[in-house]
């Protein structure tokens, strides 16, 4: 009898054990297969949004500039020499993606980001210095001469970083920078060119 009892409770621990490692296979394939869905484009193009502008290059660059306001009768002209100091920062507006740029496919995500662009102009007010200001002998001062300049300053500089290939090196930062995010959430990234 006790043979039998020592028989029976065995059996019935092995079957409770079978029961156990059966049910944590199917709580492991079930939650893993709810973590696979969990990533819709909804939730993929959320997270990406959370970056908004991505700035991912900073040029700093200096340029000699020479404005002259020239007039036509005697008199002289009004000329400023400037050292400008100009910073301009590249990145792609992720608040531009749409939910047809982004496609979910379990742990695989397609994306089309948008073009890089400049986000920024400006310049460094402490570096940048007037070397030189003259006022013609018979013209008046022009108080706004300075800021025209600066005005021209900023927007060679922006060509400048544009010759010097900024939008290519912001593009191909952006692409790395949102591949690591997607690999940290656990997600393979496949880049849709524009």
């Amino acid at each position: 009898m006790l043979k039998l009892r020592l028989f029976i409770g065995a059996f019935v621990l092995v079957i409770i054990l079978a029961l156990g490692v059966w049910l944590g296979f199917v709580i492991r394939s079930v939650t893993s297969n709810s973590g696979a869905n969990a990533y819709n484009t909804a939730v993929v193009l959320r997270q990406v949004q959370t970056l908004s502008q991505l700035v991912t290059v900073k040029y700093v660059m200096e340029k000699v500039l020479v404005y002259e306001d020239v007039k036509w009768f005697p008199g002289g002209d009004n000329r400023v020499l400037m050292i400008a100091h100009g910073v301009v920062k590249a990145g792609v507006d992720l608040d531009r993606l749409k939910p047809e740029d982004i496609q979910v496919h379990e742990k695989k995500v397609k994306i089309k980001l948008p073009a890089a662009q400049i986000m920024d102009c400006y310049l460094d007010d402490k570096q940048t210095q007037v070397v030189e200001r003259t006022t013609g002998l018979l013209r008046t001062f022009d108080k706004d001469l300075e800021q025209t300049a600066r005005k021209i300053a900023v927007d060679d500089v922006r060509r400048g970083a544009r010759a010097a290939g900024i939008l290519k090196d912001a593009d191909e930062r952006a692409l790395a920078q949102v591949e690591k995010l997607f690999q940290q959430m656990g997600l393979e990234v496949e880049f849709i060119r524009r």
